[in-house]
């Protein structure tokens, strides 16, 4: 197992990364995997392979083993507050959820017009679903090319109807946060919600917005740039369980302090897409590299997903 290289910034990452940690190699020979989310009670890993149309399961137990084919080249995953799965498409550019086999669909439209490439989500403990809609799955290298039908790329809520019609579309309103950012992608709460992480990734920065009352975002501002000349773009992002930001990005991970401060980076030997924080105690982190799902053990837990 190759030991894991740190790149120390400041002496508070070793709180959280043992320096003599061992990367371990838990599937590989995939295509191109993304959007890892872990069960919190059943303790298992879901993630995706977009260029082989499924989502994967993982577990110790059991291995690896086909969770659902033709995902319309799913990406980025989560779990509502009840335990489904929500997903974002790149094929049918829509974001669903699976209510046991049944699969509902939560978004596809803007105003008529149809989403981009929904990416990445996040759910607040409110129910409302919070997306990132950036075009890479109207792209050939992981998508279906194919114009956009909106000029921008935007970041979504969709909140649902107390009324469902339960027609196989959920209804609910769908509401543009804001369209300033270029390639909006990963995202993430701090563990209070009140603020929402961004990020833009052609851009190599992470964006934080206050997320008010009603649910809407205010004063966005820059929170940290990331950096390095290694392949990658800030992609998956979480927090851990002290609020520290953790940001898949040039070289591996890198994680900075609740004041945007950079840490260090964990740096992995191949370009990786996204994380999750799993294994019973949440601290075990799951990386999506292109083709080869890693897990290191960290000093930090995650937080649960519900």
């Amino acid at each position: 197992m190759p030991k894991i290289e740190l790149e120390t910034h400041d002496p508070r990452l070793s709180d959280l990364l043992e320096p003599a940690a061992e990367l371990d190699t838990v599937a590989g020979g995939l295509r191109f995997l993304e959007g890892p989310i872990w069960h919190p009670t059943e303790h298992h890993l879901r993630f995706s392979d977009i260029l082989a149309n499924c989502t994967w399961q993982w577990s110790q137990s059991a291995g690896l083993s086909l969770y659902r084919g033709n995902s319309h080249m799913a990406n980025g995953n989560t779990y509502d507050r009840q335990g489904r799965v929500l997903s974002c498409h790149h094929a049918s550019s829509r974001v669903t959820r699976m209510d046991g086999e049944e699969m509902t669909v939560l978004a596809a439209h803007y105003q008529g017009a149809q989403l981009n490439s929904p990416n990445d989500l996040v759910v607040k403990r409110d129910g409302k679903v919070y997306f990132t809609d950036p075009p890479y799955g109207r792209e050939r290298n992981v998508g279906i090319p194919r114009p956009c039908e909106l000029e921008f790329n935007g970041v979504y809520r969709w909140q649902a109807s107390e009324s469902p019609s339960g027609q196989g579309e959920a209804e609910g309103k769908l509401t543009l946060l804001t369209s300033e950012l270029d390639r909006p992608n990963g995202l993430c709460f701090s563990a209070d919600e009140s603020l929402l992480y961004i990020n833009d990734s052609t851009r190599f920065r992470i964006m934080v917005f206050d997320v008010l009352a009603d649910g809407s975002l205010a004063n966005g501002r820059l929170f940290a740039k990331t950096v390095g000349e290694e392949a990658g773009v800030p992609d998956g992002m979480k927090i851990d369980s002290l609020g520290n930001v953790w940001c898949v990005a040039q070289g591996g991970l890198q994680i900075f302090a609740k004041d945007g401060s950079l840490l260090g980076r964990l740096l992995i030997p191949e370009r990786v897409t996204n994380f999750a924080f799993g294994d019973i105690d949440l601290r075990g982190v799951y990386i999506t590299g292109i083709t080869t799902l890693y897990r290191v053990r960290v000093r930090v837990a995650g937080i649960p997903l519900f």
